[in-house]
């Protein structure tokens, strides 16, 4: 087999598992609530992953990204629907990027 192809199927049965294992396990089996919490906060940790990087790098400049992050926030602060915020966010960034 060719070495690029083992060093692939690897890295892709490294990540799966973290996101299959809790779908086959219910909550309410987990007695250890350090496990439970740890389990309920992945899907949290990823999303920040790869939310955080493209926030500072969008539009050239950090405080485009920062300024629809912190509207998002906002947004998310007060409850919006979650379609609105990220309409709204993506709606504002544009904006300013096109105009600065």
């Amino acid at each position: 087999m060719n070495d690029y192809f083992i060093a692939i199927l690897g890295m892709s049965i490294a990540t799966q598992i973290p996101r299959i294992l809790p779908s086959f396990t219910k909550s309410e089996i987990i007695n250890n609530k350090l496990l439970k919490r740890f389990l309920d906060t992945i899907p949290l940790a990823a999303l920040g992953a790869l939310i955080a990087p493209g926030v500072f790098t969008v539009g050239g400049s950090i405080w485009i990204g920062l300024s629809g992050g912190i509207l998002s926030l906002v947004l998310a602060y007060h409850k919006a629907n979650l379609m609105l915020n990220i309409i709204l966010s993506t709606l504002f960034v544009t904006g300013l990027i096109y105009f600065f």
